[in-house]
């Protein structure tokens, strides 16, 4: 079930940012041979206008086929060269170029908007707008590698309930529970709510976590629940995509950074394996966790492109504003190599993020 909606949500997001590139040719008069989901070969076409509109067999995504991407499609009669994408200003160009990334941040904005409008997990010390209610002690994070994840925890359960040699207590709020664990070096029996499933698991914490005492590994927060009527949703959508956003941006800049200078911590970031394994448990945590999962997904897929690299969007964009600067176009053969090469290294960094999701597995 995690696999199936790994790909529904891959396939949507896909989609989005290929719908945006589509959108913008089409509002700028450029010609759109195709408009795709999934990947050939073609199940499945119907043509209107001049787009054909496909399913095909690998789903997997999609794709849009612009006129003129590439200056070696211009093979058809010159009256139709008007309407392709490269005989277009440069400003048009990086417009549709730039229109996916948008789309991916809209669609982000959307998702966490309509999460307020029906209830949006939202901690205690939220400043922004409305009241939270019937707030709850919940796992925010689970370290790698400590007693917490080994146990089984994970982000999203609620801690109901901490016992350790016949003294319990049902925690109140998150500072309540840390003190319960501060004060406990043994074995600890938690009970925790994940979804509509309820469970107990026993951990044992350990030094080395936090300075100055043992500990089991997790971060702790009260959070409830914030729902807004759409007027407000909007607003504060806005505001936790902005905020998102930014700290996702942050977090890849230095992740990249580290990743020049061979200082890279893998075990930050997730492809598609480890993806998987999240959105299992925020399908078993409800709806609105999905959700909110797939808006910072499509957040990370929106920054992601803007990297100016190639076989990126933002490595088109970059290599526009180097025709703005030169006045010259880049010959196509450059353009080409540098596209290969960029597919290639990035290809390679998916395969080493997919084995530190695997030694991650079986390090759990």
């Amino acid at each position: 079930m995690s696999v199936f909606l790994f790909i529904v949500i891959l396939v949507a997001l896909i989609l989005v940012h290929e719908f945006g590139h589509f959108l913008a040719a089409k509002r700028a008069g450029i010609r759109v041979d195709e408009f795709g989901i999934g990947f050939p070969p073609r199940l499945w076409g119907i043509r209107r206008g001049e787009t054909l509109y496909s399913i095909n067999a690998l789903p997997f995504g999609g794709f849009v086929k612009i006129y003129g991407e590439d200056k070696n499609d211009i093979d058809t009669p010159q009256e139709d060269v008007s309407r392709s994408l490269v005989a277009r200003s440069r400003g048009i160009q990086a417009w549709v170029i730039g229109a996916g990334i948008i789309c991916n941040l809209l669609f982000a904005y959307v998702l966490f908007s309509v999460g307020y409008m029906i209830g949006f997990p939202t901690t205690v010390d939220h400043e922004g707008l409305g009241v939270v209610k019937d707030p709850q002690v919940l796992v925010v994070n689970v370290g790698p590698g400590t007693p917490a994840e080994r146990a089984g925890l994970a982000s999203g359960d609620v801690i109901v309930a901490l016992a350790e040699n016949g003294d319990r207590i049902e925690p109140k709020n998150a500072d309540e529970a840390r003190t319960f664990i501060a004060a406990h070096d043994e074995e600890i029996t938690l009970s925790y709510k994940r979804g509509e499933e309820e469970g107990e698991v026993t951990v044992e914490p350990q030094s080395g976590i936090v300075e100055g005492r043992k500990a089991i590994g997790v971060l702790l927060d009260d959070v409830g629940t914030l729902q807004l009527p759409p007027h407000l949703a909007l607003v504060e959508g806005a505001r936790l995509t902005w905020s998102v956003t930014e700290a996702t941006f942050v977090g890849l800049a230095g992740f990249f950074g580290n990743l020049l200078t061979g200082e890279a911590d893998f075990s930050s970031i997730s492809g598609p394996v480890g993806i998987v394994g999240y959105v299992g448990d925020a399908a078993a945590i409800g709806f609105i966790s999905l959700l909110s999962l797939t808006a910072l997904i499509s957040i990370n897929l929106a920054i992601i492109n803007l990297i100016p690299f190639p076989a990126l969007d933002g490595g088109r964009l970059f290599f526009l504003l180097v025709e703005v600067v030169t006045r010259r176009p880049i010959s196509v053969n450059v353009t080409r190599v540098a596209n290969t090469l960029g597919f290639v290294l990035l290809i390679l960094l998916m395969v080493v993020v997919t084995y530190h999701d695997v030694l991650k597995l079986f390090d759990t």
